[in-house]
């Protein structure tokens, strides 16, 4: 089991966006452990089918498409809404990155992040909104720590979860009346088969890890547990956070850590 806590999720249906890899496969499997019913959506069914495998055919829904496009996202509302009648939690978790300074990022990778992590989510959102005032549901949404603060060479990535977070506190003050929440979490550099490699370099990994009170890197798991908790019952009178699941990352400002550890 992914969480240490039990949470009763039977009879709650959930659709997880970008769920074929990464932290969106953790948090679908971790909301499938608990006893929800999960249609996980992205670009290609052989993930998607991976990070269901081994649950209930009865509580698993699997659609292929593009998260950024209107129609593919009110298709994935639709098929939830058929499948169980009902969506009780919506996690926003598709998303992409990409390097470049505000010289270097091109025309092209800008408009390629903004419709995906911006766009995509304000769509998933507008289309799911209804649903949710019926079900008094959670939209929550994966940001990042680089929404709160600017990295080098992230330009575009640190201003679309910016608005990201902008986006989910407003949300949470025109819905709160209808009995939605709306949350974020903002995780930092996570352990993930897309970020592997950038671990494996020494000089990147130590340079991690000196910005890092816990001394890890976040694994997917961390970040589904802080999903299990904020859409449940638990965080009943918990709407527009910018939750950190950061490791202590943002604690931080920016001061490196000692060379050597005081001893009193």
């Amino acid at each position: 089991m992914t969480a240490w806590a039990s949470y009763p999720y039977e009879g709650t249906t959930v659709l997880v966006t970008g769920g074929g890899s990464g932290i969106g496969r953790a948090i679908a499997r971790a909301f499938l452990e608990q006893g929800a019913s999960v249609l996980v959506t992205g670009r290609r069914a052989e993930p998607l089918e991976e990070t269901v495998a081994g649950f209930p055919a009865e509580r698993v829904g699997v659609l292929t498409g593009d998260m950024a496009g209107e129609a593919d996202i009110q298709a994935a509302v639709a098929a939830v809404l058929e499948r169980w009648g009902t969506l009780d939690v919506v996690v926003a978790n598709a998303g992409v990155s990409s390097p470049g300074t505000v010289e270097t990022m091109t025309e092209q990778v800008w408009a390629a992040m903004r419709e995906l992590n911006v766009d995509g989510m304000v769509r998933l959102a507008r289309h799911s909104v209804a649903a949710l005032r019926e079900s008094k549901g959670t939209f929550l949404a994966i940001s990042s720590v680089a929404g709160v603060g600017g990295d080098w060479n992230q330009v575009g990535y640190n201003a679309t979860k910016g608005a990201v977070n902008a986006f989910v506190q407003a949300m949470a003050l025109d819905h709160g009346h209808d009995g939605i929440r709306v949350n974020a979490i903002a995780p930092a550099f996570t352990a993930t088969a897309q970020t592997q490699e950038r671990l494996d370099d020494p000089e990147f990994s130590a340079k991690l890890h000196d910005r890092i009170a816990l001394d890890r890197p976040a694994v997917p798991e961390d970040i589904a547990k802080a999903a299990l908790w904020l859409a449940s019952p638990d965080a009943a009178y918990v709407t527009g956070v910018i939750l950190p699941v950061d490791g202590g990352t943002t604690a931080s400002s920016g001061t490196p850590r000692p060379l050597k550890p005081r001893t009193s």
